[in-house]
């Protein structure tokens, strides 16, 4: 069972980087590119984050729920997403950030504690 929850946790890790870049990356890269490019663009990246995030899923469901595997998936988002919006956009830091991760750890502990 831990098995299939690390390997759950590292593919939706590695799908979350892929789709971050095509959610994203587009804003300060392409932006000066119609916005078909950047979508065609952002779908090929998402190729790469569907092909791990589907396995992810399958492999997940066999010892978590639905709701537990999106809990996951949304703390992972989180982690993600704030260093890449500071390091890679460039965006400030704010105390919001904290705010949503201790929602996000409130989310984990209500989805978790029937387990």
């Amino acid at each position: 069972m831990a098995r299939e929850i690390w390997y759950t946790v590292m593919l939706l890790t590695m799908s979350n980087v892929f789709m971050t870049f095509a959610w994203y990356a587009h804003l300060k890269e392409l932006n000066h590119k119609p916005w078909i490019f950047a979508a065609l663009i952002s779908w090929s990246i998402a190729l790469f984050e569907y092909m791990l995030q589907v396995p992810a899923n399958r492999i997940g469901y066999t010892v978590l729920s639905v709701a537990q595997l999106k809990i996951i998936q949304e703390i992972i988002t989180l982690t993600i997403f704030v260093p890449f919006a500071w390091f890679y956009l460039k965006e400030p830091i704010k105390l919001d950030y904290l705010w949503a991760g201790l929602c996000m750890v409130g989310a984990a502990y209500f989805i978790f504690r029937t387990r």
